[in-house]
């Protein structure tokens, strides 16, 4: 079984850390784009399919690796890897949709060299115009002072509101963040998952549990030990979800786990993710890499969107598709602790 890298939010007090040329895993803020031509757009790419407004940002994962060594033509595409994360912030949508990039160490935008830890304001606009109000590809600019661009009409009027209004006659462009629009930003750091005891076995748990049934010690609190109490907890509560609380206690702040082909930590019985579709590239399988858990929404202080777990599943091949620098679209499976749990494309 793969080891289980979990991610942590942390305050990273130099933005420019969190930009493309350093290859950042992050949550919220503006995306840091991997592939930089062609970007996804917000009219057809990463619009929701519920009330057809922009989706926003929620977070990146950099997790480059080598595809087996019988998939010569994949070798090498992987060096750099980004996933990234986009939702709906309407409360009534709630649309995930997930994409994949990848490019080879010689690629058209970054050297084949390690990176050097220095702020490089310029990059991006090198390659394209991106929305000043949420950071995904812009095709149109403010008609007055002709230097700030947007991905849509909404975000144009909410950046308008919230300051350009008063900077556009004075060529003032610096605001980047607008309220409403983008989550707080943060560094996603990793350290791996250390397990000091196993989980209590339920098979073993109810063997038990019938024992001390059969013996009459079942009767009342005072006859059953405080361990048994918790070993038989299961039979009260939902045993997927006490599993879930049991894994996750020594690392209480965690906000994402990676285990590329691994299992997904469950947090209800149902729905299952049985059914996982292949890759619409490439047609290969997709395999679990990561889940995003609740705990993130917390640590966002989110109030209008909610989920139980993410559960994101990316081809296996990590195909480059039609073309290596374009971004392919994989797969997100949604598990509540409500009965109307389902699943999104």
């Amino acid at each position: 079984m793969p080891n289980v890298e979990l991610g942590f939010l942390e305050h990273c007090e130099e933005s420019w850390k969190l930009e493309s040329p350093l290859f950042p895993s992050k949550v919220g803020g503006k995306p840091a784009w991997l592939s930089l031509k062609p970007l996804p757009n917000g009219e057809e790419d990463l619009t929701c399919n519920k009330c057809q407004k922009t989706l926003i940002f929620l977070c990146q994962l950099y997790a480059p690796y080598e595809p087996e060594t019988t998939d010569p033509e994949n070798l090498d595409n992987n060096f750099h890897r980004t996933i990234f994360v986009f939702v709906c912030r309407t409360s009534s949508c709630q649309t995930v949709k997930v994409l994949r990039s990848s490019l080879p160490r010689d690629n058209d935008f970054y050297s084949s060299e390690p990176p050097v830890e220095k702020p490089d304001p310029d990059f991006l606009t090198k390659w394209v115009e991106v929305c000043n109000s949420c950071g995904i590809k812009a095709n149109k600019r403010c008609g007055q002072c002709k230097m700030v661009w947007y991905c849509c009409k909404d975000h144009q009027l909410i950046h308008w509101r919230n300051g350009h209004k008063n900077q556009c006659s004075k060529g003032q462009t610096q605001l980047k963040t607008d309220a409403g629009i983008l989550f707080p930003e943060w560094e996603l750091i990793t350290e791996t998952e250390e397990r000091e005891t196993e989980d209590v076995d339920e098979r073993e748990a109810m063997a038990e549990y019938e024992k001390l049934k059969a013996e009459g010690k079942t009767g009342t609190l005072e006859e059953v030990s405080e361990s048994d109490l918790d070993a038989h907890a299961s039979l009260d509560m939902d045993k997927v979800f006490a599993k879930f609380k049991k894994r996750i206690e020594d690392y209480p702040d965690q906000v994402i786990r990676y285990s590329r082909g691994g299992e997904p930590l469950l947090i209800a019985k149902e729905p299952l993710p049985l059914n996982i579709p292949k890759c619409k590239h490439c047609g290969t399988k997709r395999q679990f890499e990561f889940q995003i858990m609740p705990q993130m929404l917390s640590v966002l202080k989110e109030n209008i969107i909610d989920w139980g777990v993410l559960l994101i599943y990316t081809c296996k091949k990590s195909c480059i598709g039609e073309s290596i620098n374009e971004y392919k679209e994989e797969y997100v499976f949604r598990q509540d602790l409500t009965s109307d749990s389902d699943h999104i494309k």
